[in-house]
């Protein structure tokens, strides 16, 4: 046994890559715990030598216990991880009301300027001028898409998104002495985050119900109208894929009532470019940087949620904000004598997701936009064409935006669910859809298919769902229910793993 500088056995003739005599083209790939040893180095350190710590009660007082490899086995270990991985790179991915979209190389390069990405949020404000204007660039394309007053930029997400919105909105009811105003009225195919958000302000939440056709009942809103109303929280596009024809005559009886409209952006990309929703006669809209305008997702995030405001709502524009002075952009980054609620977080957001939006937004100008959302919603109702032939769709008399909504009528009597439908996609090499959402659809199917997706892509998509389908009607079931079956772990309890989650590796 080979021995390093300290004493410590190496791996040399050792082989602890349990997967290496697989043949499989995707192994399950164990953790680096169960690949390494705590008794062996892949490096050399020198001893450390005495200090006085400053971690009081933090010192660890238990062995790290890390596990030691060489650099070729790390390396593998994480490429391996990374194949297990379905990406926007590596496929079509459905999932309805995420807009998964293709993210730009152009937008990373950009991001990696060392004056974007090597800045740090303490750093003298002098020293950041370019990224100032950045942000300041991007504020205008936002405020100049949605044709309203003012923007936050400090919200890192979707439902931080919400929160600052109404927390504006709740600051403007304040100024006018109405905090009286306590309940909100939320759509019933509403995004969970908006009645969570509501809630957790204190507001009491209102159910408002659709019509037949999947839109918001106007007259259910026009009843639930009374000086208690703060807001309502809708999505337009909604949930189910179709543009509000009601959105003006709502947001007018909403104002006529003293209350404020606070519209869930998610859904954007269907409309950029081509509806303003100022015009719509909104008040607070979150956009989800890492939906509409191609900034990652997930690991390759973090997200960012920028809030539009109306003239009405922007005074109370949460700090730091950049305002435009006669010497050019200004980081406020304290109330002073302004009305802003106060700070909503530490710092001003994600500098990477801003860049990487920005520069998505100069490379198509306005034009490109438009014509981005206008292919999203061709893309989608040519899928909604091609399944229709054998899926059952709710509301399939109607062109949809830029997601299509099925249900799992069209799988009644085959023994098969949506679950089961979801799991054989991923043998065919498909990511699943958004399943069982909105939840005003039973057996809910959300596909969207964004404007990324070439017409020979999409219809590769669409015969793959459709051979499916078929197969589910001559019976066979057991491909659904045994399904996935080519996959490196096979159908787990995602229940039982989502309320007893296993965050800590321990040995067994």
């Amino acid at each position: 046994m080979s021995m390093n500088q300290q004493g410590r056995p190496t791996n040399a003739g050792k082989t602890t890559d349990s997967s290496a005599s697989e043949s499989a083209l995707l192994p399950s790939e164990p953790l680096l715990f169960e690949i390494g040893s705590k008794d062996h180095t892949g490096v050399d350190l020198p001893d450390v030598k005495p200090f006085n710590h400053r971690l009081g009660a933090f010192k660890r007082t238990t062995p790290l216990e890390l596990p030691g490899l060489s650099e070729p086995e790390t390396m593998r270990h994480y490429v391996r991880l990374s194949r297990l991985n379905y990406s926007i790179d590596s496929g079509l991915y459905p999932l309805g009301s995420c807009t998964m979209k293709h993210n730009p190389r152009l937008n990373e390069k950009m991001a990696r300027l060392p004056g974007f990405s090597q800045i740090h949020p303490l750093q003298p404000v002098s020293t950041v001028g370019g990224a100032i204007e950045a942000l300041s660039e991007l504020a205008r394309w936002l405020m100049k898409l949605t044709r309203t007053s003012a923007v936050a930029m400090s919200p890192k997400a979707g439902a931080h998104g919400e929160l600052c919105g109404m927390m504006a909105i709740r600051a403007a009811h304040l100024e006018k002495g109405e905090g009286n105003r306590s309940i909100v009225l939320v759509p019933e195919s509403a995004h969970g985050t908006n009645p969570a958000t509501a809630a957790f302000l204190g507001y009491k939440v209102k159910a408002i119900p659709a019509k037949a056709d999947g839109t918001v009942d106007i007259s259910a809103v026009e009843d639930a109208l009374s000086p208690d109303v703060a807001a309502i929280m809708l999505t337009n596009p909604n949930t189910c894929g179709l543009f509000e024809p009601d959105v003006k005559k709502i947001a007018d009886a909403i104002h006529a009532a003293g209350a404020y409209f606070y519209c869930d952006g998610a859904n954007f990309n269907a409309i950029m470019g081509v509806v303003c929703p100022g015009d719509l006669g909104i008040d607070a809209m979150h956009i989800n940087l890492h939906k509409t305008f191609s900034t990652p997702h997930g690991g390759g995030g973090p997200g960012a949620g920028p809030v539009v405001l109306s003239k009405a709502l922007a005074p109370f524009t949460p700090v730091p904000f950049i305002r435009e002075t006669a010497s050019g952009s200004e980081l406020v980054e304290h109330v002073g004598e302004s009305k802003s609620f106060g700070r909503l977080t530490a710092f001003h957001g994600q500098m990477g997701m801003f860049t990487r939006a920005l520069t998505y937004m100069l490379s198509h100008g306005g034009d490109g936009l438009a014509q981005a959302a206008k292919d999203a919603v061709l893309n989608a109702n040519y899928l909604k064409a091609r399944l229709s032939e054998l899926f059952s769709m709710p509301y399939g008399e109607q062109f949809c935006m830029h997601e299509v909504l099925c249900d799992d009528d069209f799988l009644k009597g085959t023994g098969v669910t949506t679950l089961d439908f979801s799991k054989a996609m991923i043998d065919e090499g498909y990511h699943p859809m958004t399943m069982y959402f909105p939840l005003v659809v039973h057996g809910a199917m959300l596909i969207e298919p964004t404007e990324s997706e070439s017409l020979k892509e999409l219809d590769r998509f669409a015969d793959t769902m459709l051979e499916l389908a078929r197969a589910a009607h001559a019976g066979e079931v057991e491909r659904f229910t045994s399904a996935p079956t080519k996959a490196p772990l096979r159908r787990l309890d995602e229940t039982g793993a989502a309320r007893n989650p296993k965050l800590k590796w321990t040995k067994e």
